[in-house]
């Protein structure tokens, strides 16, 4: 009996079915300094203690995909460690800040499933949500995958496809960011006197209504 999991294939998904991913992560200064040095993020809110107590933080927070990336990498040996593609996110929401020092979690539950009509694959769709060890919520998302089938000759589920959202309502996203004192900010320390009002689309560019 081999102690190597094989992870789990598209028969084994189940509608409803609730996967509690192994390993909490204690997030840590290091992870934060590598990140930083990978991505090269310079935003003064996640680079400054003094920066983010001063507009309404009780630190600088984690740079939200830095937690995204924590919340999601526990679900890849349960949910696509036999995937042939990742192929898409929707809803996702960044609902509390994450700080050095917070161990995260993550559940997943699938909510839609369907049989590719090569009968090779499937499509499996999860909520992953990551938590605090205090429970509380701090990132929440809807990904599918295409994922291969251990049994081509399984039979094929009822196909259950999610509606998913095309964009998120503004007091749907949570509270990642606390109100801030605004007149605490400094456009010098942070770099840009810019602030989203000031960027328009080019004129002569393109939109996708796919």
């Amino acid at each position: 009996m081999t102690k190597t999991s094989a992870g789990n294939f598209f028969e084994d998904f189940r509608i409803g079915q609730v996967i509690r991913h192994a390993t909490p992560r204690t997030v840590t200064a290091g992870d934060v300094a590598l990140y930083q040095a990978l991505f090269g993020s310079r935003f003064a809110v996640q680079s400054s203690d003094d920066f983010a107590r001063a507009i309404g933080y009780d630190k600088s927070p984690v740079d939200d995909l830095l937690a995204f990336h924590i919340v999601f990498g526990k679900t890849v040996p349960d949910i696509s460690l036999n995937a042939i593609a990742n192929l898409g996110y929707a809803g996702g929401r960044f609902l509390s800040p994450v700080y050095v020092g917070d161990t995260l979690s993550t559940v997943s539950e699938v909510i839609g499933l369907r049989e590719n009509s090569n009968g090779k694959t499937g499509v499996v769709y999860v909520r992953s949500t990551g938590y605090t060890a205090e429970g509380t919520e701090v990132v929440d998302y809807v990904r599918w995958v295409m994922v291969r089938k251990r049994d081509e000759a399984a039979p094929a589920p009822e196909p259950v496809v999610p509606t998913l959202p095309k964009a998120l309502p503004a007091d749907a996203l949570g509270n990642a960011v606390p109100l801030l004192d605004t007149g605490a900010w400094d456009d010098e320390l942070a770099g840009s006197v810019h602030r989203f009002s000031d960027y328009r689309v080019a004129s002569g560019s393109t939109t996708s209504t796919a």
